[in-house]
């Protein structure tokens, strides 16, 4: 079923705190923070933050109702409050590939003592829904998805040469490029890894802030002020983003679109119509694998989350699967 959304909209529940916190020794001299608010004897929802290395959130945990959840987040390996940090001196991201995350989700399953969950995942979120829940499908009750990211060398190509979201936002565009000496500039995904590891905060911060101008700009169907960057956060969210998409985030071209494992699983998708970060064009390539999973484009949306069209589907969906 797909449906397009022209209507009133439902906002975010109100704040909520945790009420039980921590850090789960995952192996690899990783130890990653985790939280769980809302209902302690709610519906279990894990909530996967994008990037990779975005973190969380606060404000993550409303798109839940806070009476009927028991509401779980956490920091993924090196970001956030995980430790250890991407920018500590030495810290190597050797150990922190897709299928580590995976198995990180599933060892915090065990450690909460949680039979099954809802997934929720929105960019690289949803991607990493898709590889858990393949991996795991008995232990997914639902999955909902927004801004659907495939990865591989199409989505790679859109965001990161002229010939996609740059033709959109020339500008914004430019002064990525032109971060990059010319020499550099076939492979700027290279080029800024290159730098973002450089020890030298002259050369790697300028480069992540450069970096994440980009991703900010083409964020919202319409622009907003560029938020406050603290250089500590944003030098390790484009570092963890540099290693995964030089490696294509650890996955096969079209690897998650074997949804056989999976099919039984009800399954939200929403993707905004003019998302400039995850095209609806996987969005719609994942409906035709998964046709009994819900599509909805929403008409009056970009990638993030929040824009109201957007934020309506995925609290409509959440409300649905409530107990």
């Amino acid at each position: 079923m797909v449906c397009l959304v022209f209507m009133g909209y439902r906002e975010l529940y109100p704040p909520v705190e945790p009420y039980e916190t921590g850090h789960l020794d995952v192996g690899d001299g990783h130890e990653l923070y985790w939280e769980v608010s809302g209902n302690p004897d709610g519906k279990p929802v894990v909530f996967l933050h994008g990037g990779p290395g975005g973190g969380t959130l606060p404000a993550q945990r409303r798109f839940f109702d806070p009476s009927a959840y028991r509401i779980v987040l956490f920091d993924q390996r090196n970001c956030g409050r995980s430790r250890p940090h991407a920018t500590e001196p030495g810290v190597s991201l050797e150990t922190n590939t897709t299928w580590h995350l995976v198995a990180d989700i599933e060892r915090l399953r065990e450690r909460l003592g949680i039979a099954r969950w809802l997934v929720f995942g929105g960019s690289w979120g949803s991607t990493l829904a898709l590889a858990y829940a393949r991996r795991h499908p008995e232990r997914v009750s639902e999955i909902i998805l927004r801004g659907v990211y495939l990865a591989g060398a199409t989505n790679r190509a859109w965001t990161f040469t002229e010939t996609g979201a740059a033709c959109l936002f020339p500008a914004e565009w430019a002064a990525f490029r032109d971060h990059i000496p010319a020499g550099e500039r076939d492979d700027l995904v290279g080029a800024y890894h290159r730098r973002m590891f450089d020890p030298d905060p002259a050369v790697h911060v300028p480069a992540a802030r450069a970096w994440a101008a980009w991703e900010l700009s083409a964020n919202w169907l319409l622009p907003v002020p560029m938020p406050p960057l603290d250089d500590r956060e944003v030098v390790a969210f484009m570092r963890i983003e540099t290693h995964y998409f030089t490696q294509d985030c650890f996955l096969k071209e079209g690897e998650l679109l074997d949804v056989e494992a999976i099919r039984h699983i009800p399954c939200v998708i929403v993707n905004g119509r003019y998302d400039m970060k995850t095209p609806p064009e996987a969005a719609y390539d994942l409906h035709r694998a998964w046709p009994e999973a819900e599509l909805h484009i929403v008409e009056d949306a970009g990638h993030a989350g929040a824009e109201p069209g957007t934020l309506h589907r995925l609290i409509e969906a959440t409300d649905r699967f409530r107990p």
